[in-house]
């Protein structure tokens, strides 16, 4: 405002010395000649100056490079069990549906399997060591329920000791406790996640999986043998991750395990009963957790991670659009986090599927409300949403949004062709403070796939470094504006096994070669390392 005062005042100023000079030297073109040329520099002067206002404007609604992130903002990367682990066959571990899935066709998978992959079941000493080289603060990754429970269950008996609980692997159990013990004497904080796809393979056999509600105390009781052998030392759980991708995944599109297409486009899954099932296995182990004493006094906390993009409406000023965005986050986000916090399904999927939405009773309700202590995110990618012209003339998921997604041409792939839009990152965090009333937040995986061509260009990866700068900026700028955000978990530490796509695709900021197990970090790996010690205060250093 004291700038803008002061343009209009040289503008004044210049105004008088035009008109002065008009009556006095009327005649006198010389003198005219200089007041027009003192007209043009305080013109030009201005000018500068305003620029000069609106590019400082511009810059203060970025965040202070000083309070990007607070000093506790937890700086981490993630992975999970059936993606980097192996040892598929060692230990004493039972199949996971995984390692059936892939080995049913060589067209699951690109023909790779889960067997070797980074080999971390015999590696996990030297990549925690790695972690530590890398200053990570913290470490996500998941515990393989078929190591810990072949069968995928557990016969708790009255008088068992922590030594003979039937159904419980001890390798298994041994091999966690070794991880989580050395990652906590390198100052690392353990984040564990229950669920991250892998269902044992007997689960699946006895009753279908996900499809039955006999999982739910299945899971419920897996959960207790990991918080009983384990939760004096992790603080920090997660039960399932994107609850959304093994509904629509594994039973509506088949890509993922157990590869069921769903009954409305011709097969026999039920993504809608399967995520009902997943949301009620998850409250009722936060149950276990809470009244069974895992909360340590509350200084251990419970939450769920969920896959999240962001949708932009096409026509910002169309308010069918702009439904048609909402009704799309809805669909995926919403649909695994509305019941968390408000106690019921986005309204508008209770519109738009009517009986084919299972419903909580009142104790499910009560329940599920509240079963979270902070929310994960899992964010990669946004689209353009606007609303079709006509209905569509196919069923299933897809068609159930009513929703027409597209790119913005200016936005580029990744090697997974998914939209590289970090200004999404923003959007989806203001979207869940506003509907949730600002929780607390953890990012639990947020990377990319590279276009990569030669060993070379693997490890000089560039463009992922542009990728994870531009996505923690967007991060950044909603903490800036008030979101609860508490940590960021880069995806993923390790090159691995990416499921349907087999090793084909490489996340890691550290490489792997799958033929000799060598890990070698990337470029990103070494500059995610500037940016912890600098607590984030780089990736803001280079607007």
């Amino acid at each position: 405002e004291e700038s803008s005062k002061h343009i209009m005042e040289l503008t004044e100023s210049t105004s008088l010395l035009r008109a002065n000079s008009h009556l006095r030297n009327r005649g006198k073109r010389r003198c005219t000649c200089i007041h027009a040329v003192l007209v043009i520099a305080i013109t030009i002067f201005a000018t500068i100056l305003t620029c000069t206002v609106f590019h400082f404007r511009s810059r203060s609604q970025l965040p202070s490079t000083n309070q990007a992130f607070p000093e506790d903002f937890v700086w981490g990367a993630a992975t999970s069990s059936y993606q980097i682990e192996g040892g598929t066959n060692d230990g004493g571990r039972g199949p996971s549906i995984w390692d059936t899935f892939c080995q049913e066709s060589e067209e699951n998978c690109n023909g790779d399997l889960g067997d070797v992959t980074d080999d971390h079941y015999h590696h996990w000493r030297e990549d925690v060591q790695l972690m530590k080289e890398l200053g990570l603060k913290a470490y996500r990754f998941s515990l393989s329920w078929s190591r810990i429970l072949p069968t995928g269950m557990v016969n708790f008996k009255t008088g068992d000791d922590d030594t003979n609980i039937d159904g419980v692997n001890y390798e298994g159990v041994d091999f966690y406790s070794k991880l989580i013990d050395e990652l906590l004497e390198s100052n690392i904080i353990p984040f564990v996640t229950l669920y991250h796809w892998d269902l044992p393979q007997g689960l699946q056999d006895e009753y279908g999986g996900w499809e039955d509600r006999a999982i739910i105390d299945d899971f419920a009781n897996y959960a207790r043998v990991c918080f009983h052998f384990f939760g004096d030392r992790v603080k920090h759980w997660i039960t399932i991750n994107e609850g959304w991708t093994v509904a629509i995944h594994g039973y509506e599109e088949a890509s993922n395990a157990p590869g069921l297409l769903g009954k409305d486009v011709g097969g026999t899954g039920d993504p809608y009963l399967v995520g009902h099932h997943l949301l009620l296995a998850h409250a009722t182990a936060v149950k276990v957790f809470r009244q069974e004493g895992y909360e340590n006094g509350g200084k251990s906390v419970i939450g769920i991670s969920n896959s999240g993009d962001f949708r932009f409406p096409l026509h910002v000023e169309s308010l069918d659009d702009q439904e048609a965005a909402s009704r799309a986050i809805e669909f995926q986000l919403g649909w695994m986090t509305d019941p968390v916090y408000l106690g019921d399904y986005p309204m508008s999927m209770k519109r738009i599927l009517g009986d084919r939405l299972p419903t909580f009773s009142s104790d499910e309700i009560n329940l599920i409300t509240g079963s979270v202590d902070f929310l994960g995110l899992n964010h990669y990618s946004s689209a353009l949403a606007s609303t079709p012209l006509n209905p569509p003339w196919w069923g299933g998921y897809w068609a159930d949004q009513f929703v027409t997604l597209s790119d913005d041409p200016y936005w580029k792939k990744t090697a997974m062709g998914w939209n590289v839009a970090p200004e999404g990152a923003k959007g989806i965090l203001l979207w869940i403070a506003k509907r949730y009333n600002n929780p607390n937040v953890y990012v639990t995986e947020n990377g990319i796939a590279c276009h990569e061509t030669n060993f070379e260009q693997t490890i000089h990866d560039s463009e992922r470094i542009d990728y994870l700068s531009g996505y923690i900026k967007g991060f950044g700028e909603a903490m800036a504006e008030g979101v609860n955000l508490k940590g960021y978990f880069a995806w993923s530490l390790f090159d691995n096994f990416e499921w349907q796509y087999g090793l084909s695709k490489r996340f890691g900021i550290v490489y792997v070669n799958y033929t000799t197990l060598e890990r070698t970090p990337k470029d990103s790996a070494l500059w995610y390392r500037r940016i912890i010690r600098s607590n984030g205060v780089e990736v803001f250093s280079s607007q």
